[in-house]
């Protein structure tokens, strides 16, 4: 028999702290010049803490380096954390550039589109 878990929010309460403690760490540790001005959106973590999808959006710069110099990054960052955070396992990171924004701005100009060509039709 499984045992339950005793907090079943903990998963989403280290997500939480993680991405809390990577936007700092980035912002003051990091120094590699390929990582501009991102912004921390989400964090994943795996049931079993072994890994964590940290997505994030670039105000402006080469997305593909900046996902680069994150990923390469990522063992530094998981030390820092390792420091911060009290728990048995630091997950793996890994980033990925989320696109979410870009397709919400895609939508917005397609809707407005579409009620501008409905005006004109009227």
């Amino acid at each position: 028999m499984r045992k339950k878990s005793s907090s079943p929010n903990r998963g989403f309460r280290v997500a939480d702290q993680i991405q809390r403690d990577l936007t700092e760490l980035i912002a003051r540790e990091l120094k590699d010049p390929r990582v501009g001005l991102i912004t921390i959106q989400s964090v994943e973590v795996s049931p079993d803490y072994a890994h964590a999808k940290v997505f994030f959006s670039l105000l402006q710069g080469d997305t593909q380096a900046c996902e680069t110099g994150l990923n390469q990054a990522a063992g530094f960052l998981r030390a820092c954390l390792f420091k911060r955070l009290h728990i048995h396992t630091v997950p793996t990171l890994h980033f990925v550039f989320d696109r979410t924004t870009e397709r919400a701005a895609d939508m917005n100009a397609l809707i407005a589109r579409a009620v501008a060509s409905r005006a004109q039709d009227d």
